[in-house]
């Protein structure tokens, strides 16, 4: 198995729109402008590294969950 951006994207995706948090308290507690959120969400953009750690601090989720890297070990 390779992970792709494709796969990352789309994890991301459903953190943000599982998290119940509205697209501007999630951009105001990361630090960025809401727009970036908007772009997260519609797999149009990757957040930067820092960005994306307190994206997954926000929402709560494992970064590995989010790499893929939880799946790709279930598969070896």
């Amino acid at each position: 198995m390779v992970i792709t951006l494709e796969q990352i994207n789309k994890k991301l995706a459903e953190a943000i729109k599982h998290s119940g948090l509205s697209q501007s308290e999630i951009a105001r507690r990361v630090g960025i402008n809401q727009a970036q959120i908007y772009r997260y969400l519609n797999k149009q953009k990757l957040p930067s590294l820092d960005s994306f750690a307190n994206l997954c601090l926000v929402l709560d989720v494992d970064p590995a969950d989010i790499f893929c890297i939880s799946e790709y070990k279930k598969e070896n």
